[in-house]
């Protein structure tokens, strides 16, 4: 299988065997926080920030799972994110990295992120999609038959019957991904 993105994939080291389950994660406002303020490339902006409990739950998730993160990058390719990545020491949780840019599709088209799967070496049903967008994440997830979970951080109101679980913070998101996976 050929990867879009060979140099911005790691290979699974050592006695690593290949886990059952893939976790995409949105970018902009699930992993580094989105500044409205800033325009351009996230790399070229004057500060950076993570998303509150994100980088304690990468630590707990990466041993178990293939982490990657899948953006629809604005302006940021593959590489522009993985440089903003690597100012807060983020990028080596992650092991695969795609932009739309790069894969020819926008979420929240499913193609989007069944070529991810595919790329990572999973079928959609072994995926769980975890974003802040409804629509472009949560429902563009959904479609393309993978598990979701909402980060409602914006705390909106309403019904979202596309999301298998709904968080306002990323404090637990280890937790829900544990009983997420024990339905797949």
């Amino acid at each position: 299988m050929k990867n879009i993105n060979p140099k911005y994939s790691k290979e699974l080291s050592g006695n690593r065997i290949q886990p059952q389950i893939c976790l995409i994660f949105d970018w902009g406002d699930t992993v580094m926080r989105d500044f409205i303020e800033f325009k351009g490339p996230m790399i070229q902006w004057p500060k950076v920030e993570a998303i509150p409990f994100i980088e304690e739950n990468l630590q707990m998730l990466a041993p178990h799972y293939t982490l990657c993160l899948g953006s629809n990058a604005g302006d940021s390719n593959t590489s522009l994110m993985v440089d903003a990545l690597k100012r807060l020491g983020l990028d080596v949780y992650f092991d695969y990295y795609f932009t739309s840019k790069d894969l020819g599709v926008e979420k929240p088209e499913p193609l989007f992120f069944q070529t991810i799967a595919r790329e990572a070496g999973y079928e959609p049903s072994q995926c769980i999609v975890i974003g802040n967008d409804y629509l472009k994440d949560v429902s563009g997830g959904k479609n393309a038959g993978m598990k979701t979970v909402f980060l409602n951080s914006k705390m909106l109101e309403g019904s979202f019957p596309k999301a298998d679980a709904i968080i306002h913070t990323l404090e637990n998101l280890d937790g829900v991904i544990g009983e997420l996976v024990k339905e797949l």
